[in-house]
């Protein structure tokens, strides 16, 4: 891996708020409200016009102070009202004995009921629980993952993140675990827990879902035991993941290259981190007490959904390859060499469903991954980190 080159960010302590005026600098909430509004213990950060979603972004005003909490829940979210109600109440029931907060990045949601509603469904299902004061609601208008969760970690009070998927249920003790864990190590940078699948009512995985596959689902299980993670590629999945917030600013905040952005699958954004957290002396640990359910939606138990995640998979993987110097025409010769092996491996597994497929799924996204090496090195990426 070349070297890193890393540098430091301030990222501002921003207090919680009990009652704020925002300007709203999304369009389609500016053309259905003509005047601001005022909504109990909500946030709304007023991103710079350059650059709306980036880590180093502080713009929002000290309205009261609450004590400072020890970690920060945070969900980011984006046109997924059906699942988030269950996520934030996750939170609110949990055991932690401290102060904590819980952040709700509504990511550029669009999910009006009707042309003529005046807020979104997914905002409606935040607003219903804001009497709770831990809970804050954050507008970040520029869509992506990665420029969401820059915005929750400059927003945030706490020095740990604890980010889970708005389609996830966590545990009652996942808070307190996580906590615990950065609490008897200072030089943790991301810690993560097991990941279980949470099937549809009625419904079974199907026959060609591999182990392999169901881990794009976001299964993760390493054991019942701690694992210090050595090797980027077991690192913690996003759907449940903490990170230190010293440690992100070190590292300029989650590159927005990579991280899905609307109906773009893409990914590894964590595997980055945990790579730079690995390369920089930090370290990296699996939690399986720190337990999360994560629903599995009607719309992915298609081959097409595998099909297409399989695609961006390897655009991510190239993009971060590019991002870690590790580009060139080499990157032809490893996407071609894995191509080759995975149609070889669906031919020699073709009696079997569930591996035929993943190797199949496999060999489509090394395509993917050659497309993006092309145009690489036509087009020399650049680090979008910070923006």
């Amino acid at each position: 891996m070349g070297q890193y080159q890393s540098q430091s960010i301030e990222l501002p302590s921003i207090a919680v708020f009990q009652q704020v005026r925002y300007a709203l600098t999304n369009s389609q909430f500016r053309e259905k409200k003509q005047e601001t509004e005022t909504i109990p213990n909500a946030q709304y950060p007023m991103p710079d016009a350059q650059c709306p979603g980036s880590i180093d972004n502080p713009s929002i005003s000290k309205l009261s102070i609450m004590p400072k909490p020890q970690i920060s829940a945070i969900i980011c979210t984006h046109n997924r009202h059906s699942y988030l109600g269950a996520a934030i109440d996750s939170l609110l029931i949990q055991d932690f004995p401290d102060n904590f907060e819980i952040l709700v990045v509504d990511n550029a949601s669009s999910d009006y009921a009707s042309p003529e509603s005046s807020k979104t469904l997914t905002r409606e299902v935040v607003e219903a629980r804001l009497s709770n004061p831990r809970l804050k609601y954050v507008w970040e208008p520029e869509l992506g993952l990665s420029v969401a969760r820059n915005t929750a970690a400059r927003v945030a009070e706490s020095e740990i993140l604890a980010y889970l998927d708005d389609d996830a249920v966590a545990e009652p003790n996942w808070l307190r675990v996580l906590h615990s864990a950065y609490q008897s190590n200072q030089k943790l940078a991301v810690a993560g827990g097991k990941v279980n699948l949470l099937w549809p009512s009625g419904v079974s995985p199907p026959e060609w879902l591999s182990p392999g596959l169901a881990e794009n689902l976001g299964a993760y299980d390493l054991g019942d035991t701690w694992v210090y993670v050595t090797a980027a590629g077991l690192t913690p999945r996003g759907v449940n993941y903490s990170i230190r917030r010293t440690f992100l600013a070190q590292i300029g905040g989650f590159d927005v290259k990579l991280g899905r952005v609307g109906t773009k699958l893409l990914s590894n954004e964590e595997l980055l981190a945990t790579e730079l957290a690995l390369e920089l002396g930090w370290q990296v640990v699996y939690l399986p007490e720190a337990l999360v359910l994560h629903n599995v939606a009607p719309s992915r138990l298609h081959k097409a959904w595998f099909v297409e995640r399989g695609w961006w998979q390897g655009i991510s993987e190239c993009y971060r390859e590019q991002l870690c110097d590790r580009a060139g025409i080499v990157q032809l010769w490893r996407g071609g060499e894995r191509m080759l092996r995975g149609v070889y491996k669906s031919f020699k597994y073709i009696r079997d469903p569930a591996l035929r497929f993943e190797n199949l799924v496999f060999a489509w996204g090394q395509i993917g991954y050659l497309s993006a090496a092309v145009s690489g090195l036509i087009f020399a990426p650049k680090s979008t980190r910070r923006h």
